[in-house]
């Protein structure tokens, strides 16, 4: 079961690794990166990061695409991050399973400006556009940094 997409530039901390996968009761942790699954040395830092009860996977976005809609996760109760709303929006708009979307921390890139919603996100309008579009398909999408700070919907 997917139990929530979330967007943080960091993929795996101490934020994600304990507060999130605590909260949500995640015994597995997709990162769907294209930049990570080519970087020995990150997924080597990552792999430390994880929390030692839950197991952890890294795939390309389009392997991860694939895999979640093949079903081979649902034996899991499946935490997945990504480190851009880009890749949020692909895995968004590929896999109807993913029902709830957390922007929690995206730093300042060319274009964007702090979301009035998050202090800790950066957003372009486009960026706006795709979150609005998840929206209006039915995903919900909330910006928080942490489980314990309120929900504040899109």
């Amino acid at each position: 079961m997917i139990k929530i997409l979330r967007v943080d530039h960091r993929l795996l901390h101490g934020q994600v690794a304990f507060s999130w996968t605590g909260y949500l009761g995640a015994n597995c942790i997709l990162i769907a990166s294209d930049t990570a699954v080519l970087d020995d040395l990150r997924k080597t830092t990552l792999k430390l990061a994880k929390p030692q009860s839950c197991k952890l996977i890294i795939k390309s976005v389009e392997e991860s695409i694939e895999a979640l809609n093949q079903g081979k996760a649902d034996k899991y109760e499946l935490f997945v991050v990504v480190e851009n709303i880009q890749d949020a929006y692909r895995l968004g708009k590929a896999v109807d399973r993913i029902k709830n979307i957390n922007i929690g921390n995206v730093k300042p890139h060319d274009g964007s400006h702090v979301c009035k919603l998050n202090h800790s996100v950066n957003l372009t309008d486009r960026e706006e556009e795709m979150l609005r579009e998840l929206k209006s398909e039915g995903k919900e999408i909330d910006f928080r940094s942490v489980p314990s700070d309120g929900a504040r919907k899109l």
